[in-house]
């Protein structure tokens, strides 16, 4: 029996040392375009698109998986003459607000993602999928307001070196609030912790780079 246990617990070890990643970390920047939803946008998320730039930080705990933080300042606008909306007494909105997103989210990989021996079966290229939980700072004519948001999207990741990645992804970020854009109820309609809020979307190039590599001393895997 004492020696089925090691065995077992060998071979645990053993398939852990496979799926791990040789780097616990990844850090790097993003640069893209920015969208929105909202009063004066009800459909076209590209229209009006703004530009976006921030950094994200990755923890490694497997080929399959990966927890991200990242910061995001984004410029969002609008223009309800754009779209041909009708509002009360024929009023017509714009605006230009700048967004500060923050957050973390799980990214769930589609390929075991690395570079490694054949038998590993390992994928420089995957497409993964995330979701998590954030919030969001905006600035539009000089008034500000914070809501959190749930960031859900997808992605692909190349890797170019065995440390070096290359990244694209689209998310949709709903906010829990209604003034991203500095405006609210223009229908007459009251928004709710979920009704009538408000959306971004961010569409980034990353470029990211791993370190802290692990230390793998007789099957172990710190």
């Amino acid at each position: 029996m004492k020696k089925l246990l090691i065995a077992i617990l060998l071979c645990v070890s053993a398939a852990i040392a496979v799926q791990a990643q040789d780097y616990r970390y990844e850090i790097g920047a993003g640069l893209g375009l920015s969208g929105y939803l909202g009063d004066v946008n009800k459909s076209n998320v590209l229209k009006n698109p703004g530009l976006a730039g921030g950094a994200v930080f990755r923890y490694l705990p497997s080929t399959r998986w990966a927890l991200k933080a990242n910061i995001t300042v984004a410029g969002i606008s609008g223009n309800s003459a754009d779209n041909n909306m009708v509002f009360p007494d024929g009023q017509t909105y714009s605006f230009n607000s700048t967004l500060c997103d923050f957050g973390a989210q799980i990214e769930f990989n589609f390929f075991e993602y690395g570079i490694g021996p054949t038998y590993k079966k390992l994928k420089r290229i995957t497409p993964y999928a995330t979701l998590g939980l954030g919030g969001v700072y905006a600035s539009a004519s000089g008034n500000g307001a914070f809501a959190m948001n749930i960031p859900m999207g997808v992605g692909v990741k190349y890797k170019l070196k065995e440390r070096l990645n290359i990244g694209l992804e689209f998310t949709m970020r709903k906010a829990f609030g209604d003034k991203l854009d500095g405006l609210s109820d223009l229908n007459g309609v009251k928004s709710s912790f979920g009704k009538n809020t408000d959306w971004s979307s961010f569409t980034m190039l990353t470029i990211t780079y791993e370190f802290s590599k692990r230390c793998k001393t007789c099957h172990y895997v710190d």
